[in-house]
């Protein structure tokens, strides 16, 4: 007796169709996961300006506006013509005031002296990268001064360099006359300076030395193997690879020069001898905490910003045009 087909019958796979509750679902699911997806996106692209907002917020309120309100408060008047315009007049008054032609013209000493400034802390940070004999114990001797105030600093090069002091003790015994270093108008602004790279160089060798970390050691050791001396070494393979380190170094020990030698100048010469070691800022302090002229003092605080920021810009501007030779 024939026994009829029993097997199951296979069923289609649903997989593909997109008719029936099935279908109906995942449909309804898709524009669900497109608009998660979307606001993901929308999320990634505003975190950055998110987490940078608190810092640009600080910026603006603690830096931008009191910046703008000195510039505005310059346009006015000192004493019986406090608060109303002036226009320029503290400007012209600027310019025809001998003090502060004389602080501009030790702005454009400092200006020529700055590549000695940059290039100690970069020879020694060469030097101990390239691990000379006692390179741990310099790079602590090195930075040592950072640490110190500026006005322990001054107190201490006060004695070092008094008529009567040490220094002239050793020239004396090799037979050199004892020099006025702090009360000669010709050399007094060189010395002040000199004091402030030694204070201030620890800094700008750690930044340097922060540079070498990323500077590609392949390269020194084939300028080894092909013969290059240390200045070649130097031109060829440090000084373009740090680039971007030295332009950072030139930038913020200019600043630090303009902005940062108050402490030395009012412990060690107080703008003297003759007014010879007067800068914008110790003129600044003058007109303001002794001659009661905010204005003024906002006028030449104007033109100290200029001058850093023309200065700056000149600089990297100058820097980068010789990586690209180089």
């Amino acid at each position: 007796m024939p026994i009829g087909n029993t097997q199951p019958s296979v069923r289609p796979a649903l997989s593909g169709r997109t008719d029936g509750p099935a279908g109906d679902t995942s449909a309804r699911r898709r524009p669900a996961r497109r608009a998660g997806s979307g606001g993901g996106l929308r999320a990634e692209r505003l975190a950055p300006y998110i987490l940078v907002a608190p810092a640009v917020l600080i910026i603006v309120l603690l830096r931008l506006y009191p910046l703008l309100l000195g510039v505005n408060f310059s346009f006015t008047g000192d004493g019986a013509r406090n608060g109303t315009a002036v226009g320029i007049d503290n400007y012209r008054e600027l310019l025809t005031d001998p003090l502060f032609r004389t602080a501009l013209g030790n702005v454009g000493w400092l200006v020529l002296l700055l590549p000695v400034a940059v290039a100690i802390p970069g020879l020694l940070a060469t030097f101990i990268y390239l691990r000379v004999p006692g390179h741990r114990v310099y790079r602590s001797v090195y930075f040592f001064p950072a640490v110190l105030s500026p006005v322990i600093v001054g107190a201490i090069f006060n004695l070092l360099l008094a008529f009567d002091g040490p220094f002239n003790a050793v020239l004396g015994a090799v037979g050199v006359p004892p020099i006025d270093w702090l009360g000669n108008p010709d050399i007094a602004m060189f010395v002040v300076v000199g004091v402030h790279v030694w204070a201030t160089f620890g800094m700008s060798l750690v930044v340097f030395l922060a540079g070498f970390a990323t500077l590609d050691s392949a390269l020194l050791d084939a300028a080894r193997v092909d013969g290059a001396s240390l200045p070649q070494v130097i031109r060829h393979v440090i000084i373009p690879g740090l680039s971007r380190t030295i332009q950072f170094v030139f930038v913020t020990t200019m600043i630090g020069m303009l902005t940062s030698m108050f402490g030395l100048l009012y412990v060690m010469t107080s703008g003297g001898p003759e007014g010879s070691t007067y800068l914008p800022e110790y003129y600044i302090w003058i007109q303001q905490g002794q001659m009661n002229r905010p204005a003024l003092a906002s006028a030449a605080s104007t033109v100290l910003f200029v001058i850093m920021l023309v200065v700056g810009l000149l600089q990297i501007q100058l820097l980068r045009r010789a990586g690209k030779e180089s």
